[in-house]
């Protein structure tokens, strides 16, 4: 423990070789009975991912039939996330009056999270240093008067978290488009945007194609650029069940991570007293950005073996034979150049694949956030397509969500470009036709706030200003906006770089009871595999003063639009069944909803490649498409960075200090170095370094007091934890097609540093990235084909 700061002083140890046991159990009791004592956590957890419970919050990852569940259907991580949002604790408005905006900038983000639940509705007036209570009429009201005041609905922007409800979504779309805009940037942008972009232009659909049952029964499951043991611990128990099936695993990821490699599965006496179970087969420490040339490479390997269903590429495709001249033609030494793998590992992979009869191919962030990442998604599904890996038992694409409902957002109409027969369904059913002009999605939001032509800015949750790119940038132009609303439960950062007037508007969250009227009410999600279910919580509000997100939305289109176009805005806000008659008619997969959804385990949304491989793609067929092989460059002397999560923490929730399976304790502020790229530096383990990153504007972009930490990760790369490393990702670095913030493929360079001033640093605040020179060396970098 440090004697001057009172907080624990960091620790590294050998990272684990193995993720969950009895540990994972210890450390989700101890945070959840410290959070909300021993029977409210029992009351809690045990409905979890329930039939007859809720969804947890803490990820997208699909649940067993209901008849298959367990006791306990929950990970360590999503006991944490149940834990901080069921908290005890309580941020009043006495709390607010005790504490200036200043002082609570000053807090790190795990500070601000811990002061609790907020229980009013809050206001800071321009000029003013504090929050301030206000009743929920004069808020809807302040809100509507300034959303009425601008001279075009274009100058508002409504952002969305993935944690918002299906119901609170499609109000949300309604009431933005009915006031007159499609500014609807959501987290989607920042996270799996590529995704969506590559599939839909690939198969027709920007979804998944794979259910739990065929993850259970694959042959062989691809997992890149993705860590289920920190992000989406539950698919670990599948990963298992495949295995003892015989799945064949491998994991392409630059950094060896526990989960991969064995799971102890604590609700099997192996797991608590055996080894586990040995999940991959086969790692490869691919280099950061060489998943595109990786794939490519193990395309040509199997046409050139002749490998490929060629009945389903006849009947299914178009393109395949561009594609396979274009693979066949690879220079092996650039691949090996640029994935850092041998031609040997990289045909053990493939050898992998040939021999299975059913792969499943799972991705994340590790893939979305580069410049080429809409390419590297494309070729990953040509793979899956040459092989006949679409609509096929035990097979397919799955892109696992990090949020809990980001793909029911989507679902429900949260996008910015959302397609002509969706508008018209809208229209059809309220009578009004909304507007058809694309609107902004997260980066050009963003970009409007700073350059004065976005006035008005609006949260349904999230921390926006932690999960965007360029902390720095973000945190000045949300300081420039007229009025800023923050849909939260509890307190963070985005709070604090608010506009000039700012509403914090305290909602109920998914642990929590929704009763109107004596009637209770249930909302819906839909999960990474097109799986849509009811989710109903346990406990009472944290205050009575709380309304639902739906309440909250409902309240303040109300109150924005009075009776325009008719629509009844305050019935919905009364009962949920009347906005799901909506969806049903609105929204495609959804008829029937309110029937379908009330089901034990509700029901799976369509989803026509899986169903009936039948692409609804511009030819009609799937799309195999020919990508240049190309990789972020990189300068002499410097890195590439990838941001990642800690084990404490889920996305900018910043639950403790502790990422035990990578070996660190106590502390944040840490980079990921291989131990030649140290010595080549002139730096060693322990070194305290600055980072730096490289871009062609005006900005120099610095975080101060990163601890080195010699790790196993290929040579010339480097990762650290996000939020504290977003100021160093500039906005305008983005993927092609998609807009995706490139945050896992920074150039930067390490400097030798000192300790950081003040805690704030740590969380990732603006304060961590300045203008003064730091020597920045290079221009923008370059991908080079």
């Amino acid at each position: 423990m440090d004697e001057v700061s009172g907080e624990p002083e960091l620790e590294v140890h050998e990272p684990k070789s193995s993720a969950a046991g009895v540990t994972a159990v210890a450390v989700s009791m101890r945070r959840a009975v410290r959070q909300m004592g021993v029977t409210r956590s029992a009351r809690t957890l045990l409905k979890l991912n329930q039939a007859d419970g809720y969804d947890c919050m803490s990820c997208a990852w699909p649940d067993p039939d209901p008849e298959n569940r367990h006791t306990a259907e929950f990970c360590e991580n999503g006991a944490k996330a149940v834990a901080d949002e069921a908290t005890r604790v309580r941020a009043t408005p006495a709390f607010f009056a005790a504490h200036s905006l200043a002082e609570l900038d000053a807090h790190d983000e795990r500070w601000l999270g811990q002061q609790g639940r907020i229980t009013h509705p809050m206001v800071k007036r321009p000029g003013g240093t504090h929050y301030e209570p206000i009743d929920w009429a004069d808020a809807f009201r302040l809100v509507a008067d300034t959303l009425n005041g601008l001279d075009s609905p274009d100058q508002a922007a409504f952002y969305t978290s993935g944690r918002a409800s299906n119901e609170a979504a499609f109000t949300y779309q309604l009431f933005v488009r009915a006031f007159g805009t499609n500014n609807l940037p959501d987290c989607s942008n920042m996270c799996h945007e590529s995704t969506s972009v590559a599939l839909s232009e690939a198969i027709g659909i920007g979804k998944g194609s794979v259910s739990l049952h065929d993850v259970h029964t694959a042959d062989c499951i691809v997992i890149a650029g993705q860590n289920p043991g920190t992000n989406h611990p539950r698919m670990l128990q599948a990963l298992e069940t495949a295995k003892r099936r015989g799945a064949r695993i491998i994991a392409i990821n630059p950094l060896r991570e526990a989960g991969l490699v064995r799971f102890r599965n604590p609700q099997k006496p192996r797991g608590v007293l055996g080894r586990g179970t040995e999940i991959a087969d086969l790692h490869l420490p691919v280099r950061v950005n060489g998943d595109l040339a990786l794939f490519q490479a193990i395309g040509s390997l199997l046409v050139g073996w002749d490998a490929v269903d060629h009945d389903f590429i006849a009947t299914c495709t178009t393109g395949y034979e561009a594609w396979a001249e274009h693979v066949r033609a690879v220079d092996w030494a650039r691949v090996e150049e640029i994935t850092g793998l041998s031609r040997a590992q990289i045909t053990e992979a493939a050898e992998i694949i040939r021999g299975s009869g059913a792969t499943v191919w799972c991705w994340a962030m590790g893939l979305t956030q580069h410049r080429n990442a809409v390419a590297t998604i494309k070729e990953l599904t040509n793979l899956a397509l040459v092989r006949g890996d679409i609509g096929r038992p035990g097979a397919g694409l799955c892109p696992v969500r990090g949020h809990s409902n980001v793909q029911g957002d989507r679902t429900m109409g949260i996008w910015e470009r959302s397609p002509d027969s969706f508008l018209d369904a809208l229209r059809d059913e309220f009578g009004f036709d909304p507007p058809r002009e694309h609107g902004l999605d997260t980066v050009r939001t963003i970009q409007g706030m700073r350059d004065g032509t976005v006035q008005v800015f609006m949260g349904l949750g999230g921390n926006f200003v932690h999960a965007a790119p360029d902390t720095r940038v973000v945190t000045e132009a949300l300081r420039r906006t007229r009025l800023t609303v923050q849909v939260s439960t509890k307190l963070n950062r985005s709070h604090l770089a608010c506009g000039e007037t700012a509403l914090i508007l305290p909602t109920r969250g998914r642990t929590e009871r929704d009763v109107h009227d004596g009637v209770e009410q249930f909302v819906t999600v839909e999960d990474s595999m097109s799986a849509v279910h009811a989710s109903r919580g346990p406990l009472e509000p944290a205050s009575p003063t709380l309304r639902s997100e739906v309440q909250i939305v409902t309240g303040i289109a109300r109150a924005t639009l009075g009776d325009r176009y008719g629509i009844d805005w305050a019935a919905m806000g009364r009962d949920y069944s009347v906005v799901r008659g909506h969806i049903s008619r609105v929204v495609p997969g959804c008829e029937d909803y309110e029937a379908k959804v009330v089901r034990p385990g509700g029901f799976t949304m369509p989803h026509p490649p899986r169903d009936s491989r039948t692409f609804p793609t511009r030819s009609g067929k799937a799309e195999i498409t020919v990508s240049p092989m190309d990789v972020v460059q990189v300068p002499e002397g410097h890195l590439v960075l990838q941001t990642l999560r800690s084990h404490d923490q889920f996305n900018t929730t910043i639950y403790g200090l502790s990422d035990r399976y990578r070996g660190v304790e106590g502390g944040r502020r840490v980079v990921f170095v291989h131990p030649d790229d140290l010595a080549a530096l002139g730096l060693a383990d322990g070194d305290l370094v600055d980072i730096s990153s490289v871009w062609d504007d005006d900005l120099d972009r610095v975080v101060e007091g990163f601890r080195c930490i010699a790790y196993d990760t290929p040579r010339g790369c480097v990762a650290a934890y996000y939020p504290e490393t977003n100021p160093l990702v500039p906005l305008d670095s983005t993927a092609e097609g998609s807009n995706c913030p490139t945050s896992k493929s920074v150039v930067v360079t390490l400097r030798r540093g000192a300790a950081p001033s003040g805690d704030v640093d740590a969380a990732g605040d603006p304060g961590s990235s300045t203008t003064e020179d730091h020597g920045r060396p290079d221009p923008q970098p370059q991908h080079q084909s």
